[in-house]
């Protein structure tokens, strides 16, 4: 089977970006353990900051694991730029439900690949005021119900402080302090084999999602909102609106005698 990536692209970014991001970010980590060595897993991070992909992808590497990741598409038109993450394997995202799931499918080729592929489940960098994780959306559910693949929960504190987002000027000095932890598998199984299913695609996310949440208060040595922020709902002004998500298949109507998918 030929590679979806170039082993020389990655090696290169390793080369050129591995002790880049050693000497401009102090990294704190635990939990690396949870992270497999190889084979396919799904990795789900929280997201705050333009900065999480270079210190998750510091993270995941140094666990053992050159990371896969859903980038925007815009990224990829971007001269050279492009060529770089074609060449490792990046998967592009546009923006619309069909794009989405057809991004959605490619992750899956490259878990039945044994790739490590990591999932922002919100989608984009978290609105909730207090930088909690807000209503994240289904898609990492879908890849993880669909492949059997396992979801490592991760959580990272302190990139905002290194370029808060909508920011474009990183703060480097003095030298920030980014603590990442992971935590063991999600506990999917009761959803098994449900993945065309709306509710059961909720459910999972939101177990997903509970786990990220609890990694972050133990990061930062606080409690979480008791309500989740919901961008859906109540999206500060001036925020974009956000982006739809790929309709689940139609669920099949119950034969007599059985109950309602779920």
């Amino acid at each position: 089977m030929s590679k979806s990536y170039s082993p020389a692209w990655r090696m290169f970014t390793v080369i050129l970006f591995r002790p880049l991001l050693h000497v401009l970010v102090r990294n704190k980590w635990a939990g690396q353990e949870n992270i497999p060595k190889k084979g396919p897993v799904i990795i789900a991070p929280n997201h705050m900051s333009y900065a999480d992909w270079g210190t998750d992808c510091l993270f995941f590497y140094e666990a053992g694991r050159y990371p896969t990741f859903l980038i925007k598409a815009s990224a990829f038109k971007v001269k050279f730029i492009g060529k770089m993450l074609y060449g490792c394997g990046q998967i592009p995202v546009n923006r619309g439900a069909a794009d989405a799931a057809l991004a959605l499918k490619q992750a899956e080729q490259a878990l039945h690949d044994g790739a490590a592929v990591i999932i922002y489940p919100e989608g984009t960098a978290t609105r909730d005021p207090g930088l909690w994780p807000m209503v994240a959306k289904t898609g990492v559910a879908r890849v993880a119900l669909a492949t059997g693949a396992p979801v490592i929960p991760v959580a990272h504190w302190g990139t905002q402080d290194v370029l808060p987002y909508g920011s474009k000027k990183a703060k480097l000095w003095p030298r920030q302090t980014v603590r990442t932890v992971a935590g063991p598998p999600v506990d999917l199984s009761q959803w098994a084999g449900k993945a065309t299913s709306a509710k059961a695609l909720r459910a999972a996310t939101d177990a997903i999602m509970a786990d990220v949440t609890a990694l972050l208060a133990s990061l930062r040595g606080e409690n979480p909102p008791a309500v989740t922020f919901d961008p859906g709902k109540a999206a500060p002004p001036g925020a974009p609106a956000p982006s739809p998500e790929p309709a689940p298949s139609p669920e099949p109507a119950a034969s007599p005698g059985q109950e309602p998918a779920s």
